[in-house]
C-alpha cells in the first residue's frame, strides 16, 4: 500500500460518513426547526413575533446542522488516524 495515498476502502468509508453526517443534519435541523414552529403554530403566534420564531428557528436549525456535520466528521477523523 502506498504511504500517503487513500486506499478504495477508505474513499468509500470517508463518503459514507460525509452521507451520514448530511442526513442526520438535516433531520437534526427539521427537529430544532419544528420545535420552535409547531408551538408557535399551535398558539396563533402572527405578525412580527410569528417572523421572529420562524427567523430564530431557522438561524437554530442551521446551526444545529452545521454542528452535526461537522461533530461526526470530526469525531469520524479521529477514529481513522487512530486506526478504527
Amino acid at each position: 500500500m502506498d504511504m500517503g495515498r487513500e486506499s478504495r476502502w477508505e474513499k468509500d468509508a470517508m463518503t459514507v460518513e460525509i452521507v451520514f453526517a448530511v442526513v442526520t443534519a438535516a433531520f437534526l435541523a427539521a427537529i430544532v426547526f419544528g420545535a420552535l414552529l409547531v408551538p408557535a403554530v399551535l398558539i396563533g403566534v402572527s405578525g412580527p413575533a410569528g417572523k421572529a420564531l420562524l427567523v430564530m428557528g431557522a438561524v437554530l436549525a442551521a446551526f444545529a446542522a452545521v454542528w452535526r456535520v461537522v461533530r461526526v466528521l470530526l469525531r469520524f477523523d479521529a477514529g481513522r488516524r487512530q486506526g478504527r
